[in-house]
């Protein structure tokens, strides 16, 4: 009982100090209302210390922080896997190939037919702002050396380039069959699957020359190949030497031909349409060119005829023009239409005549 009456006196004398200790801090103020304007400032004081509290514990410590914790990462590889093998073995396949361009290139010279040469000069809205137009015919000359023969004449509204009939002779010895028995020996050939030509179903083949000469071109690129008869539909490359691509005409910066095949006379598939998309560099801006070749009306040539006869499968020679811009090695494949060229031209390509 001493030990709280204690207690109760001391807390007593506490109180009576903290009251006069307001009276002098806050004259004329009630004891009560002192009391809980401390209380007040106490109670605000604690909140703010608490509040600095807070923020420094969300800053960052200071000195070195640790490492994060490792995470093991899986790599996808999105690298394609080999393709399926056709399902009869490749060299067959690339034999029988061989042997139906060499029934082509010899059959090709008993026909005649309309070849038309077309360069464009495209315009910044990709429309034609100029244009050659040249339409020829095989035959020979009068020591019998097969050549063109213009039947129309040459057209230009060209505004950069200034082009003649012999601008173009690079063309013919650009052979139209490359991949012929005797030449076949001289290629490369990989298998790299299968694609779809509109209602034709293809393989694709990458070809290459297992050596290149300063005096020969050789094809580089990719083929189409119709995988129920084995017949080329269609090919994509340029012709190469050992300086890099064969340019068409010194004059010209043509090198990569996207060529299709037509079925002509329900016998042959012969090339019948050539793109190549190429730009002029000039000082201060560049033109897109564009040129394309189309054959067309064909007809077979009589036995009475003079035909040029067409040169042996292992005689072909490129041009050993002055090598132009690598080649690309692919091309998206554009569909033949109704068994013709794939990806036909439009109206406004055909040859005028």
């Amino acid at each position: 009982m001493l030990r709280l009456d204690g207690e109760a006196t001391f807390a007593r004398i506490w109180r009576i100090q903290f009251i006069m200790q307001c009276n002098e801090n806050f004259p004329g103020q009630s004891s009560v209302r002192a009391f809980f304007r401390v209380a007040i400032v106490a109670v605000s004081l604690c909140f703010l210390g608490l509040a600095q509290t807070s923020v420094r514990a969300q800053q960052p410590p200071e000195g070195p922080m640790e490492p994060p914790p490792e995470h093991r990462v899986t790599r996808i590889d999105t690298t394609p896997g080999p393709a399926e093998p056709p399902p009869i073995p490749t060299e067959q396949m690339i034999k029988q190939l061989a042997t139906q361009e060499d029934s082509y290139l010899l059959a090709r010279g008993h026909y005649t037919y309309r070849k038309t040469i077309r360069i464009q000069e495209l315009g910044p809205d990709g429309k034609p702002a100029g244009e050659y137009t040249m339409v020829t015919q095989p035959g020979r000359d009068p020591d019998g050396t097969p050549m063109d023969r213009i039947i129309v004449r040459p057209h230009s509204t060209l505004q950069y380039l200034q082009l003649e009939s012999e601008d173009f002779d690079g063309l013919n010895r650009m052979p139209a069959f490359a991949l012929t028995t005797p030449q076949l020996a001289k290629y490369n050939l990989k298998y790299l699957g299968k694609d779809q030509l509109d209602e034709i179903s293809c393989y694709i083949f990458d070809v290459s020359p297992k050596v290149v000469e300063r005096a020969h071109g050789f094809f580089k690129g990719i083929v189409w190949i119709d995988d129920k008869y084995l017949e080329v539909v269609k090919t994509y490359g340029s012709w190469v030497n050992d300086l890099g691509d064969i340019k068409s005409s010194p004059q010209l910066p043509f090198s990569l031909f996207e060529t299709y095949r037509e079925f002509v006379d329900g016998k042959y598939w012969f090339p019948t349409y050539a793109r190549s998309d190429e730009t002029l560099h000039f000082k201060d801006h560049d033109v897109p060119v564009r040129m394309v070749i189309k054959w067309t009306d064909f007809e077979a040539l009589g036995t009475n005829s003079a035909a040029p006869t067409a040169a042996a499968p292992g005689a072909a020679t490129a041009p050993t023009t002055p090598p132009g811009s690598a080649p690309a090695t692919t091309a998206p494949a554009k569909p033949p239409a109704n068994a013709g060229p794939a990806n036909a031209p439009p109206a406004s390509e055909k040859p005028h005549s």
